[in-house]
This record gives structure tokens, C-alpha cells and sequence, in this order.
């Protein structure tokens, strides 16, 4: 027994420490346009341990559960800037509020229709599903699986008069 315990407390050790590890796979998608060996170098400047590319163009960051912690909360932080931007600045002027799950799976803005309707402030939706798919991806959402909502509410009538589902709609 007692040759047994010294064995055990190393296995434990062996197993709290792999544990210790969170692999996010980002999708060949999630990279197009964009110089793989900068996407690589700045990950590894933000500390991710080990950067593996994959046959399909994909990436595989493996990173602490630590790192990883610190990035979802980054991730979050600039959501919840950006949706304070969209409706605070006057860049966005026909936006009027932004409501969202805590998943970031799904986006409501309540918007002037009028205004809203042949205006840039489209711009604002795309910009909110790029950070959900991001959030979701460095959550664990398999690359398969993630989806983003958006959804536009009339301020005066409470219609729901666009939905948009990323990154479905963006390959039709």
C-alpha cells in the first residue's frame, strides 16, 4: 500500500495538470483575409501556449485555463463596450438600445425604422455577430454550431422587422 500511494499522488498531479489546459479551435472562416502567421504571432504575444494549423485552415490554440479565462473576459469587456458605443455615440444615430442574452447568442436592437432603413447603421449588427461568434468559439461552441441572432425592433410599433442569423446569412 504503501508503494501505491506515492503512485497515486503522482497520477492525481498528472491529471489536475492536463486538466489545466483549454484547446479553442478557430474556424478556417474566422481567418480569411488575414495573414495566418500575424494571427499566430499576436496570439502567442497574447499568451497562448501552443498554436497548432490544421489540414482544413483552421487554428488550434492551446492556452491555460487561466489564459483562457482572461481572454472570455476580454471578450465580454468589448462587447459590453461595443453595445455602450452603439448607443451612446452619434454614429449610430437611428440605434436606440441593444438587448442580448448572456450567451451573446442573441442581439435585439431597438431601432427608428425610418432612420434606420437605408442608413450605414446596419453596420453596427454585423459588428455585434462577429464578437458573438467570437465569444461562442473561445466558449467552447463547436466550430459546426455557432450561431448569432440579430434582430431589429421598430422603437414605435415593437415589430421584430429583420432577423438575421450568422454566419448562415452570410453564405447565402
Amino acid at each position: 500500500m504503501k508503494k501505491i500511494l506515492p503512485f497515486l499522488l503522482a497520477l492525481t498531479f498528472l491529471l489536475a495538470a492536463c486538466n489545466q489546459t483549454v484547446e479553442v479551435k478557430l474556424p478556417a472562416s474566422f481567418l480569411e483575409g488575414q495573414n495566418v502567421d500575424d494571427v499566430i504571432a499576436n496570439a502567442k504575444e497574447e499568451g497562448v501556449n501552443e498554436i497548432t494549423k490544421n489540414d482544413d485552415g483552421s487554428l488550434t490554440y492551446k492556452m491555460s485555463k487561466e489564459k483562457h479565462k482572461e481572454m472570455i473576459k476580454e471578450l465580454e469587456d468589448g462587447i459590453k463596450e461595443t453595445i455602450e458605443e452603439i448607443q451612446s455615440t452619434e454614429d449610430f444615430p437611428s440605434i436606440k438600445n441593444v438587448d442580448y442574452n448572456k450567451e451573446y447568442t442573441e442581439f435585439t436592437l431597438t431601432v427608428d425604422k425610418e432612420k434606420f432603413e437605408g442608413s450605414f447603421d446596419g453596420f453596427a449588427s454585423f459588428a455585434l455577430a462577429i464578437a458573438g461568434m467570437y465569444y461562442q468559439i473561445f466558449n467552447g461552441v463547436d466550430a459546426d454550431a455557432y450561431k448569432v441572432t440579430i434582430q431589429h425592433k421598430d422603437e414605435k410599433s415593437g415589430e421584430i422587422f429583420n432577423t438575421t442569423v450568422y454566419p448562415d446569412d452570410l453564405k447565402e
